[in-house]
């Protein structure tokens, strides 16, 4: 609504006498423009959201952190494109289903960086009943959240890969081979965003604390890693070569590689690139896209009370 333009019943006075009083109407007329409803709230969250992942509509510094961490995924890519088309290799030297897993350090530190500048932020200063007000609901909030997070872990990940098939084709590769590889790749970067989102979401949003969510996304991405990587090394030293796959359905990372490993055509980095079975391989997809639903209904229970 906007307000009517002011009148007065008396002119101004010099003076200032008490009987010179202004009389304001500041009536305010109905708003009779477009509702763009909930959808219109929506797409709005989600394209801030991705934004502020790639710091866009904030301050500089901000925008150092993302961008300098998309240009670390993307030159070991560019680099491997060049020694590909100098040498007139036959392949790639890393599979388009293994890139990821091969930089996961770099994907991790870009997680603990901007998940918790998503959603801790609403929590800290307490502006989630804002959002809640007409015409946007609890499941609109998360759902942006959540898919703008994956949209920035894809582009994060997916942009080496269209890197790596340009420059293959380049190089003269095989372009039906190169092309399936490329399919593979996206299945896994898409796999990979949708779990990482969902997991540091939902540790950034137990607290508005930014820098506890940033310790905490680290944490659970690096302690499980190592202690899952230690028990495999271990298990296959002892001959125990059976139980090297299974023990990595406790870590994000290995659940990936297990099913790229499995059914995308990659390599596994398991001791001695031991892959999981097939059976086992469906066990690791099953369990990735069990933690991706989790992790939303876990968000959805997050933001049930809208005074948080």
């Amino acid at each position: 609504m906007s307000p009517e333009p002011m009148t007065s019943a008396h002119p101004a006075s010099p003076s200032g006498a008490p009987g010179d009083a202004y009389i304001h109407n500041i009536g305010y007329r109905h708003y009779d423009g477009p509702r763009l409803g909930r959808a219109y709230a929506r797409r709005s969250l989600f394209s801030q959201s991705l934004r502020g992942s790639y710091g866009l509509g904030r301050s500089a510094k901000s925008k150092v952190l993302p961008l300098l961490l998309l240009v670390a995924m993307c030159l070991p890519a560019a680099i491997m494109v060049a020694v590909t088309v100098v040498t007139k290799a036959q392949a790639l030297p890393v599979g388009y289903s293994r890139y990821a897993v091969f930089l996961q350090a770099v994907i991790g530190l870009y997680l603990a960086a901007q998940a918790p500048q998503s959603v801790s932020r609403d929590l800290r200063f307490k502006s989630i009943p804002l959002y809640f007000s007409r015409p946007i609901e609890r499941v609109d909030y998360v759902a942006s959240k959540f898919a703008a997070m994956a949209a920035a872990l894809f582009i994060l990940t997916g942009l080496p890969l269209l890197i790596l098939y340009v420059g293959a084709l380049l190089a003269k590769l095989d372009f039906l081979d190169q092309t399936k590889g490329l399919a593979q790749g996206l299945v896994a970067v898409v796999l990979l965003s949708l779990l990482f989102a969902g997991i540091g979401l939902v540790v950034s949003a137990v607290t508005p604390r930014r820098g506890f969510g940033v310790a905490a996304v680290i944490a659970v991405l690096t302690i499980p890693y190592g202690a899952v990587s230690a028990v495999q090394g271990i298990a296959f030293v002892q001959g125990h070569e059976s139980a090297v796959g299974w023990l990595g359905l406790f870590s994000p990372i290995t659940l990936i590689d297990g099913v790229q490993s499995t059914f995308l055509g990659g390599s596994s980095s398991f001791p001695n690139g031991l892959a999981p079975t097939t059976g086992a391989g469906f066990v690791y997809l099953l369990v990735t896209l069990a933690v991706i639903v989790g992790c939303y209904a876990l968000l959805m229970r997050r933001y049930r009370k809208a005074g948080l």
